[in-house]
């Protein structure tokens, strides 16, 4: 609820998979984590991602499980359920909407920009909303709510 503690595009041609994500977790996540964060990874990590394969595979959980960072569980089939970014990112769409880019590092500066407007009350404001509706699926059984 702090902020954004890494934005990271991913190269054009790149294919997302667990060897990918397990390095980005490794090299990019964690340090930014060190960096932004000092004490967080000693204090402990709440993780949460979706049940994607990428995600759910044994070399990203083997990562994870090293870490010792507390994975919250995703509800299998919850599109009702997206993780908190989601919500950010129409924020962020706010900022970027009708803007054209030449190139690339355009997209990526104008994105970096549109992080920094966000206010402390955008971040809170996703993760009361993300969290209200995992009370209603874990209230329902697990069933998709509106």
């Amino acid at each position: 609820m702090n902020g954004v503690i890494l934005r990271w595009p991913v190269p054009i041609g790149t294919t997302i998979n667990a060897q990918y994500y397990k390095k980005v977790l490794q090299d990019k996540l964690r340090p930014a984590i060190q960096k932004k964060r000092p004490g967080l990874l000693e204090s402990g990590i709440l993780f949460h991602h979706d049940n994607a394969p990428v995600h759910t595979a044994w070399a990203v959980t083997d990562v994870l499980a090293g870490y010792k960072w507390e994975l919250l569980e995703h509800p299998r089939y919850s599109p009702d359920l997206p993780p908190c970014d989601f919500h950010l990112f129409l924020k962020m769409k706010e900022h970027l909407r009708g803007q054209r880019f030449e190139t690339e590092e355009d997209i990526i500066q104008a994105t970096k920009v549109a992080i920094k407007n966000l206010d402390k009350c955008s971040y809170v404001t996703a993760f009361k909303d993300w969290l209200q509706r995992i009370e209603k699926c874990a209230n329902s059984g697990g069933c998709y709510v509106e």
